[in-house]
């Protein structure tokens, strides 16, 4: 999985505003802290407010909060924000080769089955891994997945972090 800049700053932006929940932070405070340049902030913070990840208020006290508390917020919702799935329905029009279609698009395509179980798999861990698990991360008791219930899926310790 191949992750952009987009998503990867969105996601930095986002924690940010996650270790403080309890005051608004300015494009410039959050672009500082990341090393992002404050352009960048104001268009990722302007994409994951559109997306309903984040509440903006204006005035001389005003800034950017998580829409909702960071447990409720999963980094799976992000992503799709931010820059959309890993496989996406329409991949394999994009890989057609010099074919207008794929040759494989009516037969048996066993590449294709291995995108989808990646997508599902991705998804899985995706969906149950929120804004607070990451937080958490450092401080040894990051276990977002329940590993249990979808065999085959690597859990994510702290030392994965």
């Amino acid at each position: 999985m191949k992750l952009s800049s987009q998503e990867e700053y969105g996601l930095r932006c986002l924690l940010q505003l996650a270790r403080q929940p309890d005051r608004s932070l300015a494009i410039p405070e959050i672009g500082l802290a990341e090393g992002i340049s404050a352009h960048n902030v104001a268009k990722l913070l302007r994409i994951l407010r559109q997306g309903s990840i984040v509440e903006s208020e204006r005035g001389q006290h005003g800034g950017y909060t998580l829409a909702r508390p960071s447990h409720e917020i999963t980094v799976g919702e992000v992503l799709a924000v931010l820059g959309g799935r890993l496989y996406e329905p329409g991949f394999c029009q994009n890989f057609s080769g010099i074919e207008k279609d794929c040759t494989h698009s009516s037969t048996q395509c066993s590449v294709r089955g291995l995108w989808h179980q990646l997508q599902h798999a991705v998804d899985e861990v995706l969906s149950r891994t929120t804004l607070h698990d990451l937080l958490h991360c450092g401080d040894g008791d990051y276990a977002p997945a329940d590993t249990a219930a979808t065999p085959g899926l690597l859990e994510i310790t702290a030392a994965d972090c």
